[in-house]
């Protein structure tokens, strides 16, 4: 009877916390491509070292339901913990985002879209700046969303809360960069 007892008490629990996370089935997955390849080293002129401006990115096989497209690139490799080099949002839907988006927490070109504080302190890209020794790697993470979101400035943490619910496809791209 007890045994019993846990189980409908389980299956309650487990039933009602279903019912409260909103699930979003992903599209057909998106392949994120730039002027280097998946898990090769990123161009120098798109570090610290070069120009630092972003890479161009090819989305392949965006959905035409997307409203809005947000971008993180990160190093998890980073000496102190994963280190946050650019977050972008409310790109309009594109396959083509051109290399150097400007600098600046609002930008109007090539397209209007805000940008957050990345880890170096500045609001938009700053390329790969890795300490001498073993190369780092750079994930560009693309989330495809069905919404345009009301959300003028973020962190990284609360830029993933916000998209929660809302991601409709999603890519990556991991490129390397060491000294």
């Amino acid at each position: 009877m007890m045994m019993r007892l846990l189980i409908v008490l389980f299956l309650a629990v487990l039933l009602l916390g279903c019912a409260q996370k909103e699930v979003v089935k992903l599209e057909k997955n998106l392949e994120v491509r730039s002027v280097f390849k998946n898990g090769e080293y990123i161009p120098k002129k798109y570090t610290c070292d070069g120009e630092d401006i972003s890479p161009p990115l090819e989305l392949v096989n965006l959905s035409p339901n997307a409203k809005s497209i947000a971008i993180i690139m990160d190093d998890p490799d980073a000496p102190l913990g994963t280190f946050t080099h650019w977050i972008i949002w409310n790109i309009p839907p594109t396959n083509k985002i051109p290399e150097g988006i400007p600098k600046g927490k609002e930008i109007s070109e090539p397209f209007k879209a805000y940008q957050g504080r990345n880890d170096f302190g500045d609001y938009g890209y700053g390329g790969p700046c890795p300490p001498r020794g073993k190369p780092h790697r750079y994930f560009f993470r693309v989330y495809v969303l069905d919404t345009v979101l009301d959300l003028k400035d973020a962190t990284k943490d609360q830029l993933l809360k916000a998209i929660e619910g809302h991601v409709i496809q999603y890519g990556e791209l991991m490129g390397l960069y060491g000294r």
